[in-house]
């Protein structure tokens, strides 16, 4: 296997991007709103736990100078009770600060994910021609998990830190001018290296998480093809480089927690060397009488409360750069319009449904592909209930043809109508409703049999599927399953044969019931016997229905009223089998080269 991990590769991707721009994640509060009883609820809690914090400053003063000092049990004993009861106080406003800041993560990240996935389901099948699915699953998972984090955790622990240093620095203003003076020259001092050497913690901890992805990932692929792997014999080398990651994964590592010791002597060092700094002025001022000892201890309170709050605030400094620039991304992705869409006033199909199918003048460009025409000036008629199979060399346009019946992109020039109605014009669910597909790749989604091939029609009752299945041919097999219907197909019907999984997206065409049933070669991956079961049952669902049929067998252009050739784009010819035969040089060529019968050409 060739080296993997050079280069910008999926093995090694970078950080999630970062935006200074904190403005982005004020885009959050939309999905916050509905929450305000909860937010207002952490608010209180928030302020109660910060006021009993900063209380206990003046507690310790008032036990020392009062109850110590003055050898009072009495105010010792109060002191003390105080003391406990705001203890008390701050134990239980964390926990529900904690609760609710960390309930309302989870809610608002739900309900991000949530609309995310639904207006990824609105977008056109054009925009993800242009966007890899692995970026937007990243941005489903990864980005909304950020912003857990974030909205649970860390927006929390910024709030708290940053109502601590504000209070702290008060208090020492209040306790003690000239010792605040002095903490702010020390201050500095002491942050400075540990921003320094806390940057470089969470650069180590970001690159051994990519390390562990790495071994993942490299796990998942050869997992995902293991056939292939030992087919090839290629076990000795996958697991010499799955050895690599993982000896990677481990040096980095390694390289972390060193790092992450260090950063622990190196807080040590200075925080206590700056507070016995303060401590040792404070002393002097105590034995100078300039200073109380109750007024000290409150003071080196405050102190190291004001050091944790700015060192924990330039923590999450990284993690809120990573969500704004998160949730940009899935801003960005929430406002993106379809490019198919419903008209504000959208014309209704006529009832019942006909089927009748007419492209006047189409030309079409995909949006990957704007220099190239995918069909260029296409008129094609075709009346309900009749069979027409559309043939051509590859590339010609056939599948395009049913794409824009299926309305997944609009054409640039003519109209496309079903029924007589532009589709322009419908709803593209109402269009869509009335027709059903079999592609030539059929999609098994990992359920078991009834709910594959329920998908079709989801009120379906289970005789229906089954005698769905049984039309296309598909019970055969089926039955053959260890749980029959109820049989897991697995990941993309791993579980299935190529014919077999035909069979299944043939059948879920079938319950659909439609008024136009498009077969995009649908029974190119049967044997001969399947094929004429499958043939059969198609006929059967043919009769008084309108087909259209891409086709790569003889049996399904010859028995079709009609057969349309396209090339490059353009109807080039109709007419019968034999008709074109005889008098469509391209049709002859293109039956000669695709089509089968049993192994021989026509």
């Amino acid at each position: 296997m060739s080296e993997r991990s050079s280069g910008p590769t999926r093995w090694n991707m970078p950080d999630r991007p970062r935006s200074k721009n904190y403005a982005h994640l004020r885009r959050t509060y939309a999905f916050m709103r509905p929450y305000a009883p909860q937010l207002t609820i952490f608010a209180v809690a928030l302020a109660i736990t910060s006021a009993a914090t900063l209380s206990i400053g003046m507690g310790l003063k008032f036990v020392i100078d009062r109850g110590l000092s003055e050898g009072s049990r009495d105010l010792l004993d109060q002191g003390l009770l105080v003391l406990m009861g705001v203890i008390a106080v701050m134990a239980i406003g964390t926990f529900v600060r904690f609760y609710y800041i960390s309930w309302i993560g989870e809610r608002v990240v739900a309900d991000i994910r949530t609309a995310v996935f639904n207006h990824i389901l609105r977008l056109s099948p054009g925009f993800f021609e242009t966007t890899k699915t692995g970026e937007i699953l990243s941005r489903l998972t990864t980005d909304t998990s950020l912003l857990q984090q974030v909205i649970g955790s860390s927006l929390s622990i910024a709030l708290r830190n940053t109502v601590a240093l504000i209070g702290g620095v008060t208090m020492l203003i209040i306790t003690n001018a000239r010792l605040t003076g002095l903490v702010g020259l020390v201050l500095p001092l002491v942050i400075v290296p540990i921003i320094w050497y806390g940057r470089r913690v969470r650069k180590l901890s970001r690159e051994s998480q990519d390390r562990v992805a790495d071994v993942g990932s490299y796990a998942e692929e050869n997992l995902n093809a293991i056939r292939t792997v030992q087919a090839y014999v290629h076990e000795e080398r996958d697991r010499a480089f799955f050895a690599r990651n993982v000896e990677g994964a481990f040096t980095t590592a390694m390289r972390r927690i060193g790092a992450r010791a260090m950063l622990g002597a190196i807080v040590i060092l200075l925080v206590f060397a700056a507070i016995a700094t303060v401590v040792w002025a404070g002393g002097h001022g105590v034995i100078d009488g300039t200073v109380t000892p109750g007024d000290l201890t409150a003071f080196i309170f405050y102190a190291v409360m004001v050091a944790a709050s700015v060192g924990a605030v330039t923590e999450v400094l990284g993690d809120l750069q990573r969500a704004a620039g998160a949730t940009e991304r899935l801003i960005e992705l929430l406002e993106t319009e379809p490019d198919i869409t419903a008209p504000a006033q959208p014309k209704a199909l006529p009832i019942p449904a006909r089927g009748a199918v007419s492209f006047e003048n189409v030309t079409f460009h995909y949006p990957s592909r704007p220099q190239t025409a995918a069909l260029k000036g296409l008129t094609l008629n075709v009346a309900p209930g009749e069979h027409v199979a559309i043939v051509g060399p590859s590339g010609a346009g056939k599948t395009t043809v049913f794409q824009l019946l299926l309305r997944f992109y609009d054409p640039q020039a003519g109209r496309v109508c079903i029924d007589g109605v532009d589709l322009k014009e419908a709803d593209p669910q109402q269009v869509r409703s009335r027709i059903g597909l079999v592609a030539q790749d059929p999609v098994i989604f990992a359920a078991d049999a009834m709910e594959n091939i329920r998908y079709g029609r989801p009120d379906a009752s289970d005789e229906e599927v089954i005698a769905a299945a049984e039309a296309a041919a598909a019970m055969e097999f089926i039955r053959k399953l260890p749980d029959g219907m109820k049989s897991f197909l697995g990941e993309r019907g791993v579980r299935l044969s190529g014919g077999q999984k035909q069979r299944i997206a043939i059948a879920r065409a079938i319950l659909r019931d439609p008024a136009l049933l498009l077969l995009d070669e649908a029974t190119s991956a049967l044997d001969a016997e399947n094929e004429r079961l499958v043939q059969t049952a198609l006929e059967r669902l043919m009769v008084g229905r309108t087909t259209m049929v891409i086709a790569h067998r003889l049996a399904t252009v010859v028995n079709a009223d009609r057969i349309a050739v396209i090339d490059d784009g353009r109807l080039v010819a109709t007419g019968r089998h034999e008709e074109l035969i005889a008098s469509n040089p391209l049709y002859a060529r293109v039956a000669a080269l695709q089509f089968t019968d049993g192994g021989g050409a026509p």
